[in-house]
């Protein structure tokens, strides 16, 4: 499965930057992830957010669907199962614009308290990670 994380800005945060290499490393050995991580002056920019986010788009909001770990891992099947690409995009400090959110095929939620977009990248790598470990039967997943 393709997968595609689309960010305003890097990880600036020294635990942020290792969280989320070290899960986009595992993420990596299970799925084909690419990562684009877009200046920060594009953080309004809806055209360049979007032309990097090929396939079925997925804007993370705080309104967006929650999904348990074994709902995501549910999902992501089904999405592989469509043979599409997933893109999953992270907006800056001031979340995503309201035409990109507008134009996602879905928004899900990575909970209700608001997440710095660092911390964000994280726990969203993570999630991915274990959401594809369950998929496959790996035992991260407890």
């Amino acid at each position: 499965m393709k997968i595609h994380i689309v960010t305003i800005g890097k990880p600036k945060l020294a635990y942020a930057q290792l969280g989320f290499t070290d899960y986009l490393a595992r993420l990596q050995r299970l799925h084909d992830v690419t990562v684009t991580h877009l200046a920060d002056k594009y953080a309004n920019d809806s055209v360049a957010i979007l032309q990097a986010a090929p396939g079925y788009r997925v804007a993370l909001e705080i309104n967006g669907q929650q999904l348990t770990s074994p709902q995501l891992a549910d999902w992501l099947a089904a999405r592989e199962l469509a043979a599409q690409p997933v893109s999953f995009m992270i907006g800056g400090p001031d979340g995503l614009p309201p035409d990109v959110r507008a134009k996602a095929n879905q928004q899900i939620s990575l909970g209700k308290h608001t997440l710095p977009h660092d911390l964000a990248m994280v726990v969203l790598a993570e999630a991915l990670f274990r959401a594809a470990s369950i998929h496959k039967g790996l035992p991260y997943h407890r």
